[in-house]
Order: structure tokens, then C-alpha cells, then sequence
């Protein structure tokens, strides 16, 4: 176990009457995180909605272990937690109380509330594993485990014509990997499709976090946000998260053909709790 750190950042929950005065920076200081990864650490954001905790870790020359952070006021990070792991990066593996589980790039792996001792390595240094990590807490344990991207359902959905032709793939949810009340998967875009989650939808029941990756340099992501009949949007860049509350949609277009990943928490596992918005009652 590692000693506590130095307590992690805290975004505060942001409400609707809140929502009707921000400006870009605002939305970008309440809603975007806009690093994390980085070399041989772990960054990680605590959320109070659904008490969440997004984070990411990068290890390129060395192990990096899950800290303690000081005001989680526990023992240990998974005392009172369970945590979710997808890599997006190159091959790593991830050390849970002494066993290893090796992770490709799109592998998941769910790591249940009770474990003590956690930390990432990355195969090669040049090409090093980037870890996803999302955390909520958690009242009963559920094992330690791995899902191939092969075995996590993939689903085809969508359309040239709509530009929204994209796969979606499967980890922790009621007919996967069991949990607490995460639940995380990832979409990838077909080449030439850019609309991700349209029509749009929201759960009141779950707050949800998307993690945009393999988005080109010099391309962006236009996220939109708010309630259906008033929307916003933030310009998210490659390996950068989205926090999006219970009333928000959480949709978007890119400049180029991306991937990302959607991780929720919250009242319950079912994957199709959601509220749609048809696009013509958009604002």
C-alpha cells in the first residue's frame, strides 16, 4: 500500500442555473480535463457527480502505482472503491496484489473494491501503454477481470449517409464484466464518420465521462453538452476527457474520424437507460 499523497483536485458539481451564465473558459474549467497523461505519473480528477474519479496513467520507463490520496480518508484507493481500466495505448500490463494482467491496446480490465496494491507498466518505453482509469465507489466486491477488445461484444451501428458508421465495444456492464455501478466501454469511427451519439440522449440517473482518443494532431473534437433545448460546446483535443453530468447530452462531431471512451456510474448498470432528444428538438 502507498502512503497518502497530496489530495486530488475536485471538480464541484455544476447545476443548470450555473450552466445559463458560462463563458468558454468556464466550460472548459468545470467540464474539460484537459491533461491526463503524463510521463511516469498518474493524473486523476475528483467529481462530485456520482463521486467519480477519472484519471490516467502513463508509465514509460518506470512502474507507477495508484496512490493514496489523502482526502479519500482511506486506507488504501480501492478500500471503499472499485476502478475501471481500459488501454489506449501501446501493450502494458497492470499489477494487481502481485498477479499481472496484460493489456493490449482496447483491453479492459475491472479491479473490484478490496485490493491493495495496483500499478502500470508499459511494454516498451518508445510506445508506452496509456492507461483510462475511472473509479466510483463500491459496496460489495466483485473479482478482478480482464476482457479481451475481441470478447467485448462488438457492435456495428450507424450509417455512411448519417456519418456515424462506428463500432461499439463492451466491458463493464450487466452482461459483462460485473461492478458496483461503473459502467465503461469505447466507440471507434469508421474512417470518413464523425458523429458520435447522435441522436442525442440523456440519463438522469447516471453522470457519464467520454475520453477522446486517436484524434489527429492537428484535428479536434466539438463536444456538445447541456440540456436538449440549450446546448454548448467544448473543443476537445487527442487524450482529453469530458465530465458530463446527469442533465446533460453528450455528443459530438470531429474534424477527422476519432475514438473514445464512455465510462458511467451511478443508480444502475442498464446500458439503454437513456432519455432521447430527436435532433429537430435540439436548440
Amino acid at each position: 500500500m502507498s502512503l497518502p499523497i497530496a489530495s486530488l483536485p475536485i471538480r464541484h458539481a455544476i447545476g443548470l442555473n450555473e450552466l445559463k451564465h458560462s463563458t468558454t473558459e468556464s466550460l472548459r474549467a468545470d467540464f474539460l480535463i484537459e491533461s491526463l497523461f503524463e510521463a511516469n505519473t498518474i493524473q486523476a480528477v475528483y467529481t462530485h457527480y456520482d463521486r467519480v474519479i477519472v484519471g490516467g496513467a502513463l508509465p514509460t520507463t518506470e512502474s507507477v502505482t495508484l496512490p493514496t490520496y489523502d482526502n479519500l480518508k482511506s486506507t488504501y484507493f480501492l478500500e471503499r472503491r472499485e476502478l475501471g481500466i481500459i488501454n489506449v495505448g501501446g501493450s502494458g500490463s497492470v499489477t494487481v496484489d502481485g498477479t499481472v494482467h496484460s493489456l493490449n491496446k482496447l483491453d479492459g480490465l475491472y479491479v473490484g473494491k478490496g485490493c491493495q496494491d495496483v500499478s502500470f507498466q508499459s511494454a516498451e518505453a518508445a510506445d508506452p501503454a496509456r492507461f483510462f482509469l475511472m473509479s466510483a465507489p463500491a459496496h460489495a466486491v466483485h473479482p478482478t477481470a480482464k476482457l479481451a477488445k475481441e470478447e467485448a461484444n462488438p457492435t456495428r451501428l450507424g450509417a455512411r449517409e448519417t456519418a456515424n458508421e462506428r463500432t461499439i465495444y463492451k466491458y463493464i456492464h450487466a452482461a459483462g464484466l460485473a461492478s458496483c455501478q461503473l459502467v465503461m466501454g469505447l466507440t471507434v469511427l469508421e474512417s470518413g464518420s464523425i458523429w458520435n451519439t447522435m441522436p442525442a440522449h440523456v440519463h438522469d440517473r447516471r453522470m457519464e465521462t467520454y475520453l477522446y482518443f486517436d484524434v489527429p494532431a492537428d484535428h479536434r473534437v466539438f463536444h456538445l453538452m447541456g440540456p436538449p433545448d440549450q446546448t454548448r460546446h467544448i473543443v476537445v483535443a487527442n487524450h482529453q476527457a469530458i465530465l458530463s453530468p446527469p442533465w446533460s447530452i453528450h455528443s459530438g462531431a470531429g474534424t477527422a474520424s476519432y475514438s473514445f471512451i464512455w465510462g458511467m456510474a451511478g443508480e444502475n448498470l442498464d446500458f439503454a437507460d437513456m432519455d432521447f432528444a430527436p435532433i429537430s428538438t435540439l436548440r
